[in-house]
């Protein structure tokens, strides 16, 4: 295997360790559920990173950025999920009442953090145009495996990182307060990512 790893971290870097959608519903998962939510949301995002990996594998990725309408649909798609999940964190926020781990009322599940990863149409694009690049000349499945792999240890650790400093700082802070401002600027992130991704 002819994979790029030492090409290929510094690029993803940027990519795993800002705030998108991932970022936002692991948040909100960590403040509703806990690490049982938190790991729930990363187990989700970890499973559309795989997709990704399995689809531009197979040459379906490339297939389906080649046709305008399907990319277009699967783009509406996206945002019309991306907006609805926004739409349940802010009225999650709104609703808040004061923290309880519990994931059996989560707002985020498992399918949740799937779909909205499978269905960005970033993610399509950074797997089609950047992890392609680092893939080997082959392009085997294997090799975008190993490389979604490294994405997903990446990230799980940063946004697990980044949750116990959040839950930690739950104990020192107003819990509803710090639940209803995560909830609903969550929702609104995802709302603003929402839009941004379907206008670009």
């Amino acid at each position: 295997m002819d994979i790029n790893l030492a090409g290929f971290i510094p690029a993803l870097l940027p990519v795993a360790l800002s705030p998108g959608a991932s970022f936002t519903l692991a948040m909100n998962s960590a403040l509703s559920g806990g690490r049982k939510g938190l790991f729930r949301t990363l187990l989700g995002t970890a499973l559309g990173i795989y997709t990704h990996a399995i689809l531009i594998g197979l040459g379906i990725t490339s297939l389906l950025v080649a046709s305008p309408t399907l990319f277009s649909i699967l783009k509406i798609a996206g945002t019309a999920y991306l907006l609805w999940l926004g739409i349940q964190l802010i009225r999650s926020g709104l609703t808040a009442r004061e923290m309880v781990f519990d994931s059996s009322g989560a707002v985020v599940t498992l399918k949740d953090a799937w779909l909205a990863n499978v269905l960005n149409p970033k993610a399509i694009m950074f797997y089609l145009t950047v992890v392609s690049q680092f893939a080997g000349r082959q392009g085997e499945i294997g090799q975008y495996m190993v490389l979604a792999t490294v994405h997903i240890v990446v990230m799980s650790v940063w946004l697990i990182a980044i949750s116990k400093v959040l839950i930690f700082s739950a104990s020192k802070v107003n819990t509803l307060t710090l639940k209803k401002v995560v909830n609903i600027a969550g929702g609104g992130l995802l709302i603003v990512f929402a839009l941004s991704s379907f206008f670009h």
